[in-house]
């Protein structure tokens, strides 16, 4: 794709390393949202908030913003400097963050499922085509940035199939199998969205000049893999603690056993006291 006279835009600048850690990190993102849902749909009340927040975190933090960011850093214009916008950048990641969580809460407290996922992948998918868009727009660049019409529609509806067949595997895998083949198509989904979205743009670069503003794309390196190594840790220490959703249903049952024990306990003891408290009568007169 031809750049003025600065060169072609590069999407692979780093060889294969960036798509391909992109795509680990965007499956490792997705897993874990999944094994957290796994968990929320066995609990109930706060408890199932924080397993779906966690999720939000792990899918739209892990899965989404930081696979588009290493994706990113793959992403060069010969002869080009590039710079980002700091603050739009994080609000990205807090628009991928709280649209993930959104289409989770709409579907994981809804009484009719199907309507709540078409309108949670609705919601969802484009949120996170706008945070791909919002990440796009804080590249500063001696230049404007266009986008073919076609391939940004394609993204868009890439991004809604993705999120809505996500959303439906959030609530319907079960199995660590089973998940673990979800979390790698989600990760082609999110990855196809994005490459997608990257093959529609093209720079001109006429009349441009000045000092460009900004931080630099590995700047953003060392908190990134901090941050995110910590998150997963923590995320993956808790999941590997915590019971699974199997042995909370069965803990849930044994729970309601009890309950229905303990009430049909109470039940027979009162009974046998109103008993007693009728025949006390009788006793005082047959005396």
């Amino acid at each position: 794709m031809e750049v003025g006279e600065l060169g072609t835009i590069d999407h692979f600048s780093a060889g294969p390393l960036t798509p391909v850690l992109a795509y680990v990190m965007s499956c490792l993102g997705s897993g874990l949202g999944l094994l957290c849902t796994a968990r929320a749909r066995a609990a109930v009340g706060w408890a199932r908030g924080r397993w779906l927040i966690l999720a939000a975190v792990s899918i739209g933090g892990t899965g989404i913003w930081v696979m588009h960011f290493i994706a990113m850093l793959g992403f060069s214009i010969q002869g080009m400097a590039i710079r980002y916008d700091v603050q739009r950048t994080i609000a990205s990641l807090i628009v991928s963050v709280g649209v993930v969580g959104l289409g989770l809460t709409i579907v994981g407290y809804a009484k009719h499922r199907t309507p709540a996922l078409l309108v949670g992948g609705m919601v969802t998918g484009l949120g996170v085509a706008s945070m791909h868009y919002m990440g796009m727009s804080a590249l500063w660049l001696r230049g404007s940035v266009d986008y073919a019409t076609g391939l940004v529609a394609a993204s868009v509806v890439i991004a809604v199939v993705a999120a809505t067949a996500a959303l439906w595997m959030a609530f319907n895998v079960r199995g660590t199998t089973a998940t673990a083949v979800a979390a790698l198509i989600m990760g082609v989904a999110v990855t196809g969205m994005h490459y997608t979205a990257m093959f529609s743009m093209s720079i001109d670069t006429g009349g441009s000049s000045g000092m460009l503003h900004g931080a630099e794309p590995v700047q953003f390196l060392a908190p990134l893999i901090t941050g995110i190594s910590l998150f997963t840790f923590v995320t993956l220490f808790i999941v590997a603690l915590s019971p699974t959703e199997d042995e909370m249903q069965e803990e849930a049952e044994l729970g309601a056993r009890l309950d229905r024990l303990t009430e049909d306990q109470d039940f027979r003891r009162n009974a046998r006291a109103r008993v007693n408290a009728t025949n006390r009568p009788n006793d005082y007169f047959r005396r």
